[in-house]
This record gives C-alpha cells, structure tokens and sequence, in this order.
C-alpha cells in the first residue's frame, strides 16, 4: 500500500470517526450526560482536526489524486466534489461555532445550533467517504503535484 491510497484512507477513517462521535455525544446528550456528552464532541472535534491536518499534508506535500473513471462521468463527480467542499466548510464552521457556544455555556443558543450543525456533519461525513470511495476504489485516478512543487515551480 502506497502513501497516495494510504493517507487517503487514514483520513477518511478519522473523519467517519468523528461523525461516529458526534452521533454519540448527541445521544449522550439526550441522555442528560453532559459530561461525557461534552468529551464525546471535544474527542469528534480532535478527530476532525487530525483529519484536516492529514489531508492538508498530503494535498501539500504529496498530491491530490485525479478523476480516475470515465472522462464524461468527471463533470458529475466535480460537482458533487465542490458540493462536498462546500459542506465540508460549512460543516467545520458551524463546528467551531458550535463548540465555543458550548465552552461560554451559551446552551440555549448551543443546542439550537448544535442541532443543525450534527446534521450538516453528517452530510459533510457522508459525502467525504462517498468522494473517497469514488476516488480510491472505484475510479482510482493519477496524482497530482504537491502543492509546495507548484509554488516554487520545481
């Protein structure tokens, strides 16, 4: 196994990991365990970040990986890519956001935000693993060059 499909993989799998806690703390929540509630968002929210500095390493140093299928299929996956980049940006401000209205202990506020925020990384969760599978299982595509190689033009 190459660091082109290896990385990838890590990635995808802190990502589902932090949906995976989300989903817990939200349970917990309901629950009425705000303790293990709040460490079960903080543990999503440190996954989340493992995730971003994986994938902003590779996309740095190692690459990206190009659109593997059929030429007349790219237009759709490129759409649906900048569908999940956007929702993926949504998904991490309304993280953050989120997250200090919990920490300020702003719960009313933090609950009506919380729920709307679960959702959106839900469907930023979902889309990044559907683009992984489409990237690296199905339609496995060449790499790209790092991006620090195009910024010095090496």
């Amino acid at each position: 196994m190459d660091i082109h499909f290896l990385l990838p993989t890590i990635s995808t799998s802190f990502i589902v990991i932090s949906a995976v806690l989300v989903g817990i703390g939200w349970v917990l929540i309901i629950r009425g365990k705000r303790e293990a509630h709040q460490t079960a968002m903080v543990a999503g929210a440190v996954a989340a970040l493992l995730f971003f500095v994986i994938y902003m390493s590779r996309t740095i140093f190692v690459g990206n990986t190009a659109w593997g299928g059929d030429p007349e299929m790219e237009i759709f996956y490129r759409i649906f890519l900048i569908f999940h980049i956007i929702l993926a940006t949504a998904a991490a401000v309304f993280g953050i956001s989120t997250l200090v209205l919990g920490f300020k202990k702003k719960f009313a506020t933090h609950r009506r935000w919380g729920r709307f925020t679960s959702m959106v990384w839900f469907s930023s969760a979902l889309t990044g693993v559907i683009v992984y599978v489409l990237l690296y299982l199905l339609y496995p595509g060449g790499h790209t060059r790092p991006v620090w190689e195009v910024i010095l033009g090496v």
